[in-house]
């Protein structure tokens, strides 16, 4: 049969693996440290039988799925050599923070010992380039594999609705992880170990810099607190993995109860918020910046009402209508518009006005109009009252270039963002960037009328953009929200899964697409009709109170 790669075609035997196939292309590749392949669209390992005629290409850690893989290996080797040094360890993957992924050790007490033990024990892996292989068991199967091992390791996919069972093994060490996995231990060049707070981090390349680790990882410190705050609140709850959410949903009121605490959850942070905003007396202006479908906009609205109760009024201005005029407005390295960076903005038109704003002087606000790239004035006008306070929202909100005029105890900054803390199970995470995403594919299609297809093909640009103007300023914020909800894929599961699997193997969206249908999979159904009308998780689905 003919493989085509880099538009040529090869001549190979069917059945064999993409490594045996295609051996000599793989040494000759420009592509260095080769982790998988994707063919026909889909993300395959090199070990993978070729069945049928199509295309290939090469992944290495610097692309995006590449590194999702490069990751995932990563964490496996981890595991392992914890279960040779320190067997009795239980281990869970908590969150990633910043270019590294940050676990614990629930039985044990982290030490500078333990862990230099197991990063020597996890290099030692590394360097003997140690088959990895995968095993698959039907459901039949899998239910007797573990009746005679005592571990969890990989149990949940005995829960649901799944034919086949799949784990990977190195040597007798075996453990599941969702997802394609690299072929043997020697693919780990860049990597590290080191201790962190009351755990350690697994730490990795970035994506932008995918050949040097992340030296400073305590720049996200604030961040990480919001992320253990609500880490507790599932530990309490006793919902800290997908199998632990399914039992809550099947259970009788186990709903309702959900959604009661994770609306209440949402309602006392936005007050303390609120409050704090009023106790420091002189803020003027609120400024909210967060990535794409983090819920900004209902946060806005909430956070207006709560401060209507604290006796501030707020009044919102659009940083959309303050663009350059489209012949000034500067251009990416392909030529484009780059309308996402912050000199897109005209900075010195809206600090003047924001200061007059604050002087009680009397404005006349532009309107952009998009279709002419200039900037009109339509009578609108805006004088603020002493109990008036501005609530401005925007990518570059906690960049101080954005407001560079206006004092600092004038202003609060928030960052809002899904900081997800719930796990497939203790080994398996789930990206708080699948979880925003999946809100927007449904977003995108309810308000929009944009397909799945349509919303991932712009993913990767969004990500960018966000990595560029917005994650390098969270730690400049003076709250942070947390827009997570527990339960939410469940409740997304049924909007987004016919969406996604209107994606064919013709196109280069085709792999995410599978890969999101696997992970949405694991969630059982929650229905969405006892979510209030003013919930979060409304601006993605619809039937909320708010208008936008």
């Amino acid at each position: 049969m003919k493989i085509t790669y880099e538009n040529k075609q090869i001549e190979i035997e069917s059945g064999s693996t993409i490594k045996e196939a295609l051996k000599e292309e793989i040494e000759k590749s420009t592509i260095k440290d080769i982790i998988a392949a994707r063919f026909n669209n889909s993300i395959e390992s090199l070990n993978a039988p070729i069945t049928e005629e199509g295309t290939i290409e090469f992944l290495n850690r610097t692309d995006k799925d590449g590194r999702i893989i490069y990751i995932r290996g990563l964490l496996f080797l981890m595991s392992k050599a914890f279960s040779e040094v320190y067997p009795n360890a239980l281990l869970t993957v908590n969150y990633q923070v910043s270019n590294a992924m940050f676990g614990t050790v629930d039985n044990m007490k982290v030490t500078e010992e333990m862990i230099e033990k197991v990063k020597q024990r996890m290099q030692d892996i590394i360097d003997a380039d140690l088959p990895i292989r995968k095993v698959v068991m039907t459901q039949k199967e899998a239910e007797e594999f573990y009746k005679k091992e005592e571990t969890n390791r990989g149990r949940l996919q005995t829960y649901i609705n799944k034919e086949k069972v799949s784990l990977y093994y190195c040597g007798n060490y075996y453990n599941y992880f969702y997802g394609t996995m690299p072929i043997s231990t020697g693919f780990a060049k860049i990597y590290d170990l080191v201790t962190y707070r009351d755990g350690f981090l697994v730490k990795y390349p970035s994506i932008l810099e995918p050949n040097t680790l992340q030296k400073n990882i305590d720049t996200s410190i604030k961040l990480v607190s919001a992320m253990d705050e609500y880490d507790e609140i599932n530990k309490l709850m006793k919902i800290n993995t997908v199998y632990r959410l399914n039992k809550k949903i099947k259970q009788v009121g186990g709903v309702k109860e959900l959604i009661l605490i994770s609306e209440a959850l949402h309602e006392k942070k936005i007050a303390e918020i609120s409050q704090k905003i009023k106790d420091r007396k002189n803020v003027r202006m609120v400024l909210i910046a967060g990535p794409s479908s983090s819920g900004k906009t209902t946060f806005a609205k909430k956070l207006g009402t709560s401060l209507k109760i604290n006796g501030l009024k707020p009044v919102t201005i659009s940083v959309d209508n303050y663009f350059v005029e489209r012949k000034d407005n500067p251009k990416d390295e392909q030529g484009n518009y780059d309308f996402e960076c912050i000199e897109a903005l005209d900075l010195d038109l809206f600090n003047k006005q924001l200061l007059d704003l604050l002087e009680g002087k009397e404005v006349s606000l532009p309107t952009f109009n998009f279709k002419t790239g200039k900037k009109e004035y339509k009578g609108n006008t805006l004088k603020l009252s002493d109990d008036e306070i501005l609530v401005i929202e925007g990518i570059h909100c906690l960049n101080d270039k954005l407001t560079n005029l206006i004092p600092k105890e004038n202003k609060f900054k928030v960052y809002i963002s899904d900081l997800t803390v719930l796990n497939i199970d203790y080994y398996n995470r789930i990206s708080t960037t699948d979880t925003r995403l999946i809100r927007r594919i449904v977003r995108d299609n309810n308000f929009r009328n944009y397909s799945a297809e349509h919303t991932l093909k712009m993913w990767y640009s969004v990500n960018r953009g966000e990595q560029k103007n917005i994650f390098p300023y969270q730690e400049e914020a003076d709250c942070m929200f947390n827009s997570s909800i527990v339960y939410e894929l469940a409740v997304l599961k049924k909007y987004a899964l016919p969406l996604l699997n209107e994606i064919k193997n013709t196109s280069r969206e085709y792999s995410e697409a599978r890969r999101l249908i696997t992970l949405l999979k694991y969630f059982e159904d929650m229905e969405d009709t006892l979510i209030p009308n003013n919930s979060l998780l409304r601006e993605f689905i619809g039937g909320s109170i708010f208008d936008y």
